[in-house]
């Protein structure tokens, strides 16, 4: 007898534990397989909204090719997340007043090892509290022993190509995390500063940043620009400290910015540095990795360089060296994880040497072998790939895998192994040999994961499953994973990593503002599925929006699929209980009908038109098998083998969609089996 209202409390565990017991999750057959790899979640952290909108699809995407028959495998895993889980270990560390610099490396690696792991298991239990049916026999993590030999092996197949070297350039440095970053780890935020405009002797320069005039080697203007030419090879007068530096043109300084005149400061700017090293000019580094101030007039010794900023500025106004000051809202780059500003600094690294890696992407999304399923984001790719520089990927944290490079204390050359400690140098044979102390870029080891995880699992993986099917991650981490995916995929493999890329939107609250906790407006993903079921929740996060486009979420939306939930169960409690006649005056009309449900279902499924079919389903469901086909059925138009054939039809087909009810009333009418393993409905 089944209950008046479905109670999804009272199910969804159960149900997921015979999914699970069943070895449902685990891909069978020998036809063409159908893969996706999880983005995987960051170890450490509970579920947010955003990662409830991949399971919902990837999910949907899952269900839908298992039950058409073929051997398809959603293989998840844990992303250990670099700098993001060291950070987050810090904030906990200052709560009982202890940083970073209190550890030892060994000490304090093995403290966040500790931290990650006592967390690990929730992320784990809320997947499969929203009913992700992946394979948890071949779960990775990004810290596994098999994957680090997997990354370690390409960075030795890249350094013996050429593509590493390790160099002094400019990067992006968080003085607060203590690490460089690379071009894409960058927020650009947008804000008001002062610009000063400063005299210089024989020429007018502006700046934002005067605290660096100590730093400057030179004056640059625009070979284009007729008011310096005359000026061009003559000298410009720092102010303050009355050294002289050229006066010379490149084509990269903007004539219609500031005066038109650049202060060149290549330690400090990545342009500067950039005209820097095409004149040969020298670099001088007025800011150290500590936030302070070097080799500069005493007065500023080892001042932050905020405060230097000022007491130069007073300086300058007292000499009268300022000529004017005026606003500007301009660019500026911040950290991604801390939201301080970043300081351009030149540093010693290790760089991969992009654009051979970037031009066989280029060529493979011309050719069609990368398609994206929205074209949009193949145009964003393709402006990513033709702009990247040079990719810095050492971190200077503990929290990751560590480079296998050893530094020679005889010739101060490095050698590269794949992981294992070297005997000698390859160099010159001295024994002495010193491991570096940084550590991969996180997206260094996760943009190998499609092929890193299936060539650790079990035996015939790699083969069969690689290429996977389907990329599906969201759209803000394009350049950050997808891309670097495609370039270590093909680079390692010789293959695209996945034959499709289906990027969705971000999830917004109802208004359509991003969802952040200084907001007030996040919508916990778990606490949605216990209070109205993980089937509303799902439906909610795919109804009203293309997967490539944002959604707009509310708890109302959540309610209302609750309620659809609770209609295909009373409309299967009115079917069981309903003894009709034996009458089927519409039956072929109707069986027409079920056929043209499954043609459209499909058809929408195959071009991942999630939401279509979502809201197709809703309203044929509701609107066609409810309100009309089951109100002929009580007036003898229909008979109840015919409502139950399209009963069973609409189960399979809202399956993917919503998992745990239909799979209850599968059982509930006496169906044989499980439906997650059912037949997909011939068309």
């Amino acid at each position: 007898m089944m209950d008046k209202t479905y109670d999804h409390k009272k199910f969804e565990s159960d149900i997921y534990k015979k999914w699970e017991g069943s070895n449902a999750f685990k891909p069978n057959g020998n036809s063409k397989a159908f893969t996706i790899i999880m983005p995987p979640p960051n170890a450490n952290d509970p579920l947010h909204i955003g990662h409830a909108r991949y399971v919902a699809i990837e999910d949907v995407l899952i269900r839908y090719h298992r039950m058409k028959g073929e051997p398809t495998l959603w293989l998840p895993g844990s992303d250990h997340a670099g700098i993001e889980t060291q950070y987050v270990f810090e904030k906990k560390l200052a709560k009982n007043d202890k940083s970073r610099f209190d550890y030892d490396r060994d000490t304090l690696y093995k403290m966040i090892w500790d931290y990650v792991h006592e967390n690990t298991g929730v992320m784990e239990v809320q997947l499969k509290r929203l009913g992700a049916s992946c394979d948890w026999s071949r779960f990775k993590f990004t810290l596994d022993p098999e994957i680090i030999k997997v990354v370690y092996s390409t960075f030795k197949k890249l350094h013996d190509d050429g593509l590493v070297y390790r160099g002094e350039r400019i990067v992006n440095y968080c003085i607060k995390c203590g690490t460089a970053y690379s071009q894409l780890e960058v927020d650009s935020i947008e804000q008001d500063d002062n610009i000063y405009y400063l005299d210089y002797g024989s020429i007018t320069i502006a700046t934002t940043r005067p605290e660096t005039i100590f730093a400057d080697v030179a004056v640059a203007v625009n070979p284009k620009d007729k008011r310096y030419s005359r000026l061009v090879g003559l000298t410009a007068n720092i102010p303050l400290i009355n050294r002289e530096v050229s006066v010379i043109e490149d084509n990269l300084v903007d004539k219609d910015f500031g005066t038109g005149a650049l202060k060149i400061t290549p330690a400090h700017d990545a342009a500067d540095f950039e005209i820097g090293q095409a004149h040969k000019l020298p670099i001088i580094s007025v800011i150290d990795q500590k936030g302070k101030m070097i080799n500069c007039p005493e007065k500023y010794l080892g001042m932050k360089a905020a405060v230097a900023r000022k007491e130069v500025v007073k300086d300058l106004e007292s000499a009268g060296l300022i000529k004017k000051v005026e606003k500007i809202y301009h660019t500026i780059g911040t950290c991604y994880r801390d939201h301080s500003i970043l300081e351009p600094t030149i540093s010693t690294q290790w760089f991969i040497k992009v654009e051979p890696l970037a031009n066989k992407v280029l060529d493979n999304i011309k050719s069609g072998e990368v398609k994206f399923v929205a074209k949009k984001y193949e145009k964003i790719a393709i402006h990513w790939l033709k702009n990247l520089r040079d990719w810095n990927i050492s971190r200077q944290i503990v929290w990751g895998i560590r480079i296998p490079a050893w530094s020679c204390e005889e010739c101060h050359e490095w050698t590269i192994t794949k992981g294992e400690t070297p005997v000698k140098c390859d160099k010159c044979g001295n024994s002495k040999l010193t491991q570096d102390t940084d550590t991969f870029d996180t997206w260094f080891s996760s943009g190998q994961w499609p092929f890193a995880t299936l060539q650790t699992t079990t035996e015939g993986d790699f083969e069969k499953f690689y290429p996977t099917s389907v990329m599906e991650t969201g759209y803000d981490i394009l350049p950050f994973w997808v891309i670097r995916m495609l370039m270590l995929g093909i680079y390692v493999t010789g293959k695209t990593p996945f034959e499709n890329i289906l990027l969705h939107g971000l999830v917004r609250d109802k208004e359509g503002q991003k969802i952040s906790k200084s907001k007030g407006n996040v919508i916990d993903p778990i606490e949605m599925a216990d209070k109205y079921g993980a089937d509303a929740l799902r439906m909610g996060l795919l109804w009203g929006a293309l997967i490539e486009n944002d959604v707009a979420l509310s708890e109302e939306n959540i309610n209302a699929q609750r309620k659809f939930a609770n209609k295909i169960w009373n409309a299967a409690r009115f079917i069981k209980n309903f003894e009709g006649t034996e009458s089927a005056k519409d039956a072929d009309l109707f069986s027409t009908g079920l056929t043209q449900a499954t043609e459209i279902t499909t058809n929408f499924l195959d071009k991942y038109k999630l939401s279509n079919a979502a809201e197709y389903l809703f309203g044929q469901f509701w609107g066609v098998f409810c309100n009309k086909n089951i109100e002929e059925a009580k007036q003898g138009k229909i008979n109840r083998q015919q409502l139950e054939k399209g009963l069973n039809v609409y189960l399979k087909l809202l399956h993917p969609f919503m998992p745990f009810v239909t799979e209850q009333i599968w059982h509930e009418m006496g169906n044989k089996g499980l439906l997650i393993t059912a037949e997909w409905p011939k068309a």
